[in-house]
């Protein structure tokens, strides 16, 4: 860490001049000591122009670090505005900033620090096509203090194409590392692989649930299926086409109950026609569809079969309290009385909030949609006999959240600093990979440098010839599905143009949408793709081409004992993640040649490196 986080009243003005004559703040004096730095004006870091991704947690940190040690020309990006939960721990905010923008806001902080700084903000996303590569060429160094996957991948992949250095870092909890990017001399971003986010095939969700976190996605898409925009992707209806179940599955259920077999409805139009009442909404989830599914016998022949909800009998359990207290009990898991009673209640007050405002998108900071999401969750546990989670543990799984740490940005954000100190020297030998511990290794350590890895010459990004080889089943995958899942979250294009290496040039996906917007609900399989296929992508914005083999396979499955079914399988010139290599293993870490001592290491460290990702989503804090 460069600079402690002063309090903007202690920093006073020193006898010396020096940018544009104004006095020059005490605490930068501070920074240049610690930095062992001479301050001047004429640094190499007055005279440059730097590029700061985000304005959250490490953002507000490197910011104020940048304004110490005499940056003079900042542009800083951020699409965020201030909300109280960033309070405790993105100290360039006050309450009075709430609402407003993360980038502006900080902006105008850091130049109490030093008024003679130059800041030009953008409350944009980084995403959008005006910051394209003739932009980024414009930057001797860019700073990434980003909280998002995506739009890692977009920065890299344009710092790439413009030639201009990279500093990526990332946090999460204790734990924090910092990097340096350089095209052809450094590995890129994507040349290690990071472990996708954790997805599950709709039959597990919607059919048999086996662990908490498969009730709260499924609670998740009944939030956007009553409330919010309707995606098929996400039904909860029993999923008749799942492989294990019967051609005559739900025959039974309907002969058994005498039921009419009614016009299909979207879950949309089924709540609506019944004006959202809760008693129906209750009994169709959680006692016809769970019938529905029972129905489907060869599902239970290994399984323990799920229980209906029996709604008259809930009401007649005795109230763990007063109406009020189930709301104050965050910590511990709810009965099933009372996150019956909690269903209701937030039904009726987001239907109300969805007739006066439209579609509603799920907050875990939005009290009745948390509210909803964990009795929805915990009712289904019960019925399958999953263990059940208290509010508490629910928004922790259900929002992705660690704990943020405001120290842990600190020190990340100090290195950031450093590494670009020795970009702009052109110290390029002695800039490295330094991970942060949560303990101190076996030599007493909690900051490890490394020396950084050449480009893998594996990397479907950085290689001379990116290719990539994708398994999935071309039968049941949409054109749409795959754009969506594999080309743009999975491989990280932005506007995705993708046509069959066929000879005549056939356009599967447009980054003008509207152009295939037909061919969205096809199936792979209808345009021929089978077995090495070969398609070419092209993203003009990323000025990046790759070309996907494709493989077809009727089933996928992953997991030790090779049970878990998968959608697709990203392989070929990406290397397997090693799970060994978790960011939460100090040992790993410390296996990676740390230069303890100050001595130049062999570069034999290995590529499976922990890196560390969050979301700047968390509200919790440790100092």
């Amino acid at each position: 860490m460069l600079v402690p986080s002063f309090p903007l009243s202690k920093i006073g003005r020193s006898s010396k001049r020096g940018y544009n004559g104004n006095p020059t703040p005490n605490c930068l004096l501070i920074a240049a000591d610690i930095t062992g730095m001479k301050y001047t004006d004429n640094t190499v870091q007055s005279q440059c122009k730097v590029f700061v991704v985000g304005a959250g947690g490490i953002g507000c940190e490197l910011l104020k670090n940048l304004v110490l040690t005499g940056f003079r020309n900042i542009h800083v990006i951020d699409l965020d505005t201030i909300d109280v939960s960033n309070l405790n721990r993105q100290f360039l905010f006050q309450r009075v900033h709430v609402g407003q923008s993360k980038s502006v806001c900080a902006t105008n902080t850091v130049k109490q620090f030093n008024p003679g700084v130059d800041i030009t903000t953008y409350h944009d996303s980084v995403l959008n096509p005006q910051y394209n590569i003739e932009f980024y060429k414009q930057f001797d160094v860019v700073m990434n203090a980003l909280d998002n996957r995506a739009a890692r991948i977009h920065v890299n992949r344009l710092c790439l194409a413009a030639n201009v250095p990279l500093i990526e870092s990332g946090t999460g909890g204790y734990l924090g590392q910092v990097t340096v990017i350089r095209r052809g001399k450094y590995e890129c971003y994507e040349c290690t692989p990071t472990k996708a986010d954790k997805t599950f095939p709709g039959c597990t969700i919607r059919n048999t649930p086996s662990e908490p976190i498969h009730c709260i996605v499924w609670a998740k898409h009944l939030f956007n299926q009553l409330f919010g925009e309707e995606d098929p992707d996400q039904a909860v209806s029993p999923d008749t086409a799942d492989p294990e179940a019967v051609g005559d599955a739900g025959q039974k259920f309907m002969e058994k109950e005498g039921n009419k077999q009614e016009e299909r409805k979207s879950t949309r139009q089924w709540v609506e026609s019944h004006d959202y009442d809760s008693e129906k909404i209750l009994h169709k989830m959680f006692y016809d569809d769970i019938v529905y599914l029972l129905s489907m016998d060869k599902l239970w022949k290994k399984r323990k079969p799920p229980v209906p909800l029996n709604i008259a009998e809930i009401t007649k359990e005795t109230s763990c309290g007063n109406g009020a207290a189930y709301a104050l009990k965050d910590q511990r898991p709810w009965s099933l009385y009372e996150c019956v009673h909690v269903f209701k209640d937030s039904v009726a007050a987001l239907k109300q909030k969805y007739k006066s405002e439209g579609f509603l998108s799920w907050d875990k900071d939005d009290k009745e949609a948390m509210d909803f999401v964990t009795a929805t969750a915990n009712i289904r546990a019960h019925i399958f006999s999953i263990e059940q989670k208290s509010r508490f543990e629910v928004k922790s799984m259900a929002g992705n959240i660690i704990p943020a740490i405001a120290t842990t940005n600190a020190i990340i954000a100090g290195h950031i600093v450093l590494e670009g100190m020795k970009i702009l020297r052109e110290d390029w030998d002695k800039c490295r990979f330094t991970y942060l511990l949560r303990e101190p290794n076996h030599r007493r350590r909690m900051i490890i440098p490394v020396q950084l890895n050449p480009p893998n010459e594996r990397c479907y990004v950085c290689s001379e010839k990116p290719e990539v080889t994708v398994t999935l089943n071309t039968k049941t995958m949409t054109v749409g599905s795959f754009n969506e899942l594999v080309v743009k979250k999975h491989l990280g294009m932005v506007a995705p143009d993708v046509e069959l290496d066929d000879g005549k040039g056939t356009i599967l996906i447009s980054a003008d949408e509207e152009e295939t917007e037909q061919n969205m609900e096809k199936m792979l399989g209808d345009f021929g793709i089978g077995s090495y296929t070969r398609l070419k992508c092209d993203d003009d914005r990323q000025d990046y081409k790759l070309i996907i083999t494709i493989l077809h396979a009727d089933r996928l499955t992953e997991g030790a004992d090779d049970k878990e079914e998968v959608e697709f399988r990203v392989s070929g010139k990406i290397p397997e993640v090693n799970p060994a290599g978790d960011a939460g293993s100090s040992s790993t870490t410390a296996a990676a040649s740390p230069e303890d001592e100050g001595i130049p290491m062999r570069n034999t460290t290995p590529r499976k490196r922990p890196r560390v990702e969050v979301d700047e989503d968390d509200d919790l804090v440790m100092l």
